[in-house]
């Protein structure tokens, strides 16, 4: 299937409002699903859908819910999102904070009990628009560990993403990553479309590397990136994102069920409390410019900074159509359906 982003916006959309969310929360979510697959990241994308509706039709997300404010120490904030939609939770968590920031300089976020945040470099671009430093390190909990330890070979830990964006007089600087070897959605996908995963990025049920991402249904796990560099920051990722914020890592093995749940320690930072966002920026673009000047290696066209290759798929997908692979388009209508979207609407919504 190859869907333009205004037509796949509107199914997604549709689908959460035939669920009974409200409209803009639909909106807001159906736009950051589909900026995901616009920006590369399909993993993070619409292909989420199916898992979403499950746990709406559970009762486990809850689709209005907003998030709310439990502690104030003025430039610490901590958030419940109460389990709803990740993309709106999580985006007021991060409106909270670059609103304290203005008062503050300096504001820490603790965000619990988000359903699926999705992409966090959508929160880190938000506050990089707002001219603002942020950091993020997000745990994973919810379900069965997938990821194994450095020198482990069972599952111990999930994705756990880390974030940073630096706010630039144009595009922000956005190093957005699981600290997996690559992020399980895109096993998910290669599943589905039935090509393996890169080298070093899965391990079989002993221990050894495979490129095929069925093992992940026969005791295979991920693997941290950069050996036990990824692992660390992993860990960092489940001790400040889960146990500081969260009060919930992955070790609570009676709560491993089926949702997947976000927390998240944001620290956002106003660079006028050091030399000024201005002289921050020139430094910032010193930096891109020496190392765009770097002569590229074999094999490579151009250095490019984080971000970057986004930001070229989204152009290009903009022209060019979103490619959803024929399984995922399928489990996607037919979790439409489950919603109570018809197959006439949905047959005129991707025409």
């Amino acid at each position: 299937m190859l869907i333009d982003k205004d037509s796949l916006t509107e199914f997604a959309r549709q689908i959460f409002i035939s669920l009974g969310t409200e409209e803009d929360r639909a909106q807001e979510i159906a736009d950051h699903l589909v900026e995901a697959n616009l920006k590369g990241h399909d993993s993070h994308g619409v292909g989420m859908i199916p898992s979403y509706v499950r746990s709406a039709l559970h009762d486990i997300l809850q689709i209005n819910a907003d998030a709310e404010l439990i502690l104030d120490k003025g430039a610490v904030l901590l958030v419940d999102g109460n389990l709803g939609f990740g993309q709106v939770v999580g985006r007021q968590a991060t409106d909270l904070g670059i609103d304290r920031v203005r008062d503050t300089g300096i504001v820490c976020v603790g965000s619990r009990n988000n359903y699926h945040l999705g992409r966090i470099g959508t929160y880190g671009e938000r506050c990089a628009r707002a001219g603002l430093v942020s950091i993020h390190f997000v745990n994973v909990v919810g379900h069965p560990p997938n990821v194994s330890p450095w020198g482990g070979r069972d599952a111990r830990m999930l994705t756990n993403p880390f974030c940073c964006v630096v706010p630039t007089a144009t595009d922000p600087i956005v190093l957005d990553m699981a600290t997996s070897a690559i992020a399980y959605g895109k096993v998910r996908v290669a599943g589905l479309k039935g090509v393996p995963v890169p080298d070093d990025c899965l391990f079989d049920a002993e221990g050894m590397p495979s490129n095929d991402p069925g093992v992940m249904n026969s005791g295979g796990t991920l693997g941290p990136f950069g050996k036990h560099k990824g692992y660390g920051l992993a860990l960092m990722c489940e001790l400040l994102g889960g146990g500081l914020a969260g009060e919930w890592t992955i070790q609570d093995v009676e709560r491993h069920k089926s949702p997947t749940v976000n927390h998240m320690m944001m620290i956002i930072i106003d660079p006028a409390l050091f030399g000024g966002l201005e002289r921050f920026q020139r430094e910032v673009q010193g930096m891109s410019d020496w190392l765009h000047a770097s002569k590229p290696a074999k094999g490579f066209d151009k250095v490019r900074l984080p971000g970057e290759p986004e930001r070229e798929s989204m152009a290009e997908r903009l022209a060019n159509g979103i490619r959803i692979d024929d399984q995922s388009w399928e489990t996607i209508t037919q979790s439409a359906q489950l919603a109570g979207v018809s197959k006439a609407d949905i047959a005129v919504l991707t025409a």
